[in-house]
């Protein structure tokens, strides 16, 4: 049923009335919100389970925390909760909003909102609102402005703008105009691509003339407001729609430039469309072989971005071929550029782009060419992203030529079998050389400092060539190493 024929009076009351109390039925009440509720009640309060909460319950998903919404002014908000909450936190109150916890569950409880925007940067002119229709017409989408009250005669579901109509029809349409909620906040466009990714949502045809004319705008919006809404778009069901999406309207402009600017670059094998519609197609087959609900941030976006050197290392030669020569390594720069800019964390930094800088190194092996030194090699400059790289390797693969690709996976089970043959007869996850750092000092007689580091590195490339060595080879090779450089 749409939003337009409830609200022009076309369905019943009756009718309005039954689909109500249904979907009061479908949002399950916990203990604590009854307890919650009972507390407000008593007051004299209004109390609401709203936005994503209701939005989450009607779709069966787990939800976070529990989101609420009051006409209770925070200083009430407070003096409700003490005595009760196991915990309570109000750093969100300049914000109307007061956090607390309760036998394991986490709820915020925000007062009614009647915000003004200044349309420069994202934060609001906070106003405490009056009732729950001027609460639910500042949310960012209609299937984020429903909400059940809680604390009346009997409970009542409240959908001024047909959020519920919008989510059952897949739709993601705002509650005011897209132009003013986005001029309100330009990081809600971002957010509707989450939500894309997240819940399978399709963005109404105004929602996304708004996102293109407007993309420009989310350069108000902090790099790391940015960084944790493209997080949890990539981490999402359906990552890919949400990147064309971004793509399509210019967001992705703002966000990760070097995405879109691969449709400029065909593949060297001309296999496929453009390197961007081949990157999507990774980052999909490495989905495919995560570990079943537990989405890998750093895999998926060394997947999206593996290729993102391409377009600066393209060149035709003489054949009339097209190479990208190296655009591993430029790309990896790029990552790390791109992603410290974003306020990622070292750490994943440090891994997407070395994912990133090795996805290449597989296509040495042939059909087995490699000697045990370059596994060894292989493995120790993977270190703990190996399975990472395993899975980043194989989902490259994209080749229409069945042939080719059965190679090609008949190659990496190759590589994988020697890997594992190795690894039962030598420590192969944690390689170093035959004498530490003491052994090495005792038998040169010299201090610590940059010739033993020095040695160290000898012994490891030996341990790399010849693998293990016994105490009397190790020794013999040092002595040898430190003659010829003139050492002792």
């Amino acid at each position: 049923m749409s939003a337009a024929a409830l609200a022009s009076g076309a369905v019943p009351p009756d009718l309005v009335r039954a689909q109500e109390n249904a979907v009061v039925e479908m949002v399950q009440i916990g203990p604590v919100t009854e307890e919650l509720a009972a507390r407000f009640a008593l007051a004299g309060h209004r109390l609401y389970l709203v936005g994503g909460s209701v939005r989450d319950a009607l779709l069966g998903r787990e939800s976070g925390d529990l989101d609420f919404t009051t006409d209770a002014r925070p200083d009430a908000v407070l003096a409700l909760l003490a005595g009760w909450a196991d915990a309570v936190w109000d750093t969100g109150i300049a914000f109307g909003t007061v956090g607390a916890r309760k036998r394991g569950d986490t709820v915020e409880i925000t007062t009614f909102r009647a915000d003004a925007y200044d349309r420069v940067t994202r934060n609001p002119v906070v106003a405490f609102g009056d009732t729950i229709e001027d609460d639910l017409v500042r949310r960012d989408f209609t299937v984020n402005a429903m909400a059940v009250e809680l604390t009346g005669a009997e409970r009542r579901f409240v959908d001024p703008h047909g959020g519920l109509a919008a989510l059952a029809a897949g739709v993601l349409d705002t509650p005011a105009t897209p132009e003013e909620s986005f001029a309100d906040d330009p990081l809600r466009m971002l957010r509707a691509a989450r939500f894309v990714s997240q819940l399978g949502l399709a963005p109404a045809p105004r929602v996304l003339t708004a996102m293109t004319a407007m993309a420009a705008e989310l350069r108000r919006i902090t790099r790391e407001r940015v960084q944790v809404e493209l997080s949890k778009l990539i981490c999402g069901t359906h990552p890919r729609r949400a990147v064309e999406l971004m793509v399509d309207t210019g967001l992705a402009e703002q966000v990760l430039p070097e995405v879109p600017a691969m449709r400029l670059a065909v593949d060297e094998h001309m296999q496929h469309k453009d390197v961007y519609t081949h990157s999507l197609v990774v980052m999909e087959q490495a989905i495919e072989r995560e570990e079943p609900g537990s989405p890998d941030l750093v895999l998926r976006l060394a997947a999206l971005l593996h290729d993102i050197g391409k377009p600066d290392t393209r060149r035709k030669e003489p054949d009339g071929r097209v190479s990208f020569h190296h655009h591993e390594v430029v790309g990896a720069k790029m990552v790390r550029r791109r992603l410290r800019e974003l306020r990622y964390p070292k750490a994943v930094i440090d891994d997407v782009a070395q994912l990133v800088f090795l996805h290449l190194r597989f296509h040495g092996y042939g059909t087995g060419e490699w000697t045990d030194s370059a596994v060894r090699r292989y493995v120790a400059d993977a270190g703990p992203l190996l399975d990472r790289l395993h899975k980043l390797v194989r989902s490259d693969c994209t080749t229409r030529n069945r042939r080719r690709a059965a190679t090609l996976q008949r190659s990496y089970d190759s590589l994988e079998h020697r890997i594992a043959e190795l690894r039962k007869q030598e420590e192969l996850d944690a390689i170093r050389p035959d004498l530490d750092g003491n052994a090495i000092m005792e038998l040169l007689g010299v201090p610590p400092g940059p010739l033993v580091g020095k040695a160290y590195k000898h012994l490891l490339a030996v341990r790399m060539e010849r693998g293990p060595l016994t105490r009397e080879e190790a020794e013999a090779e040092l002595r040898t190493w430190a003659s010829e450089n003139g050492v002792g």
